[in-house]
C-alpha cells in the first residue's frame, strides 16, 4: 500500500513516528511501532489462558513467524524498488501489518506493477515452499501446539496475506496494480482518481461486513480490527490521491514559471515521502 505523508496530515505522521529502531537490512532501517507490544501482550495472554506456558510460547512464536513473513513481503517491494534506483528509508511494523517508506514511486506503469507485485509474490513463494513441508496430509490431525501446527499457521497466513493484498483497495497492492494498468491508458492523476474511488468503495463494503459479521454469520462477534484496518486503508488512499494531485498542480505551476523565464529549461519535481504496505 502507498501513501504520501505531508504537513496536511500531521497527526498521522506523528503516530507513524512512535517507533523504535531494530536493525538494518541492506541499508533499510527496520522499525517497530510501540503499539506492536500491545499486540504481543494480547497474544501472550490468550496463549496463556488457552494452555499456559506451551500456549503462550506457541502463540508468541506464531505471531513472530507471521511478522517475519510481513517483513519478507515488504522486502520484496523494497528490493525491487532499489533495483530501479528508488531509495527505501525504512520498514515499519505495526499490529495491522507492515509499511515500507520509499523516497519515490515511479510513474512508469510497468515499474510500479513490478514493485507492487513483488510483495504478494514473496508470500506465494513461501506458500509453495511450505506446501512440501512435513506438517501432515490431514490438517485435522495436526496438533496445534506443535511445529507442524506452527508451519500450518504460517502457510495459511501467507496464503491469506498474498490474496488479501491483491484486493483492489487502493493504495494496497491490488489497488496499486489497478492504478498501474489504468495509467497505461489514462493520465496518472485520472488513473489515481479511479483507483482511489474504487478503493474507497471496497473499504466501505469491507467495513460494513466486518462490523455486521454476526448478522451475516461470518463471525460470532464484530471484526473490529478488520474494520480498523480498512479504515486506515481508506484514509491512506485519500492521502495518496491528494499527494498526487498536489504534485501535479505544483509541477504545472513550476512549468509555467520556468516557461516564462527559461523556455528551454526544466525543473525536476520534488517527490514527497511515499509509504507502501
Amino acid at each position: 500500500m502507498a501513501l504520501a505523508l505531508s504537513a496536511g496530515w500531521p497527526l498521522l505522521a506523528a503516530m507513524l513516528g512512535w517507533s523504535m529502531s531494530l536493525f538494518r537490512i541492506r541499508g533499510i532501517q527496520l522499525q517497530l511501532h510501540f503499539t506492536f507490544f500491545v499486540l504481543l501482550a494480547v497474544v501472550a495472554q490468550d496463549g496463556w489462558a488457552e494452555a499456559q506456558w506451551p500456549g503462550l510460547l506457541w502463540s508468541l512464536a506464531t505471531i513472530l513467524a507471521f511478522f517475519t513473513c510481513v517483513v519478507l513481503h515488504e522486502l520484496g517491494h523494497s528490493f525491487t524498488a532499489m533495483y530501479f534506483g528508488i531509495g527505501v528509508r525504512r520498514i515499519l511494523l505495526m499490529p495491522i501489518g507492515g509499511m515500507a517508506e520509499f523516497a519515490d514511486i515511479p510513474r512508469q506503469p510497468l515499474r510500479e506493477f513490478l514493485i507492487t507485485i513483488a510483495g504478494p509474490a514473496v508470500n506465494f513463494a513461501i506458500v509453495a515452499l511450505l506446501w512440501f513441508s512435513p506438517f501432515g496430509d490431514d490438517v485435522d490431525s495436526v496438533e496445534k501446539h506443535s511445529w507442524a501446527g506452527l508451519v500450518e499457521q504460517v502457510f495459511a497466513a501467507n496464503l491469506v496475506m498474498g490474496c488479501f493484498n491483491l484486493l483492489p483497495a487502493f493504495p494496497m497492492d491490488g489497488g496499486r496494480i489497478f492504478r498501474a494498468v489504468l495509467a497505461t491508458r489514462l493520465s496518472y492523476v485520472r488513473a489515481t482518481a479511479w483507483a482511489a474511488t474504487i478503493g474507497k468503495v471496497v473499504c466501505g463494503v469491507a467495513i460494513f461486513f466486518a462490523l455486521q459479521a454476526p448478522r451475516f454469520q461470518l463471525h460470532d462477534e464484530p471484526l473490529y480490527m478488520l474494520a480498523v484496518l480498512f479504515s486506515f486503508i481508506f484514509i491512506a488512499g485519500e492521502i495518496e490521491f491528494r499527494a498526487v494531485k498536489r504534485r501535479e498542480r505544483d509541477d504545472a505551476h513550476w512549468r509555467e514559471i520556468l516557461a516564462r523565464l527559461h523556455p528551454a529549461s526544466s525543473r525536476p519535481a520534488v517527490e514527497p515521502p511515499v509509504i507502501t504496505l
